[in-house]
């Protein structure tokens, strides 16, 4: 009951400040939040919170990639739209707190910049669905993120501002958010990452392999007409007009995490 009173206190607080600038996995649209959205975010985020300490005095885990579910990507058969970083750290009174990085792209624009969030934050984004899911990586790969995600200089490294959510995963023209997060990985894992080229060649070396979105040119031209933050022009001519838009997804990573030994197996909290 102390919880909910605790939740209900926060909600009243998020309905008179609430604002959503900037957005990732998500639509665009205006759309006021509400006490119930604002209570349901919350309560997804202390949930998970709940089950990340748990995984942690069990396993000993500090790192997770973590995904919501922001809009509703089933006609591309992808469940998740958005990935950050989320490490297990202290807040103001010692009191255990789990935070996430990851980039976000401004509405309206064609640019992005990476934020550091709570988890209340980051499920407070107008959800389609709430859920969250995570993939524990391998202890090794936990803690050179977790020396990555403790220098900011670094871990902004290979953010590129410009921005398409349906950017080309093997280009650098543009940086959409889940990509931002593998590249960053990449840098993490290994010291002879110094740019997106290189840590893309890593990632191609440890057998990335993209999600295919099958968009046809009516979609395309739509898509490109109507939002600043959709581009195509990265992608290959012969696979962009055969309708095939390689895009990093959140499916894609999770299952490279697991093929490739990285993590584990997706864990999911409805």
């Amino acid at each position: 009951m102390a919880k909910l009173h605790c939740i209900a206190a926060l909600v009243a607080v998020a309905v008179s400040t609430f604002a959503a600038p900037a957005h990732a996995g998500r639509s665009c649209e205006e759309k006021k939040a509400t006490p119930a959205s604002i209570e349901r975010g919350l309560l997804l985020a202390q949930r998970t919170h709940e089950a990340l300490e748990a995984a942690h005095a069990r396993d000993g885990v500090q790192v997770v990639l973590l995904a919501r579910a922001g809009q509703d990507l089933s006609k591309y058969g992808l469940h998740y739209s958005h990935l950050g970083l989320a490490w297990r750290t202290r807040g103001p009174q010692g009191q255990p707190a789990w935070r996430v990085l990851h980039k976000l792209n401004a509405c309206g624009t064609a640019v992005a910049s990476i934020y550091r969030q709570g988890l209340g934050e980051f499920f407070l984004d107008d959800l389609w669905r709430y859920e969250a899911a995570w993939i524990v990586p391998r202890l090794d790969v936990q803690q050179k993120l977790l020396a990555l995600l403790a220098d900011d200089a670094r871990a902004l490294r290979l953010h590129h501002r410009p921005y398409s959510v349906v950017s080309y995963s093997w280009g650098r023209k543009y940086q959409q958010s889940n990509q931002w997060a593998i590249e960053t990985i990449a840098l993490a894992m290994d010291p002879v990452v110094t740019s997106r080229e290189r840590a893309q060649a890593w990632l191609q070396l440890q057998g990335y392999e993209p999600g295919v979105l099958r968009l046809g040119p009516l979609t395309r031209l739509g898509g490109r007409l109507s939002a600043a933050n959709v581009a195509f022009d990265d992608h290959p001519d012969a696979k962009r007009f055969a309708d095939r838009i390689e895009t990093v997804t959140v499916d894609s990573v999770f299952a490279w995490m697991e093929r490739s030994g990285l993590g584990g197996r997706p864990v999911r909290l409805p």
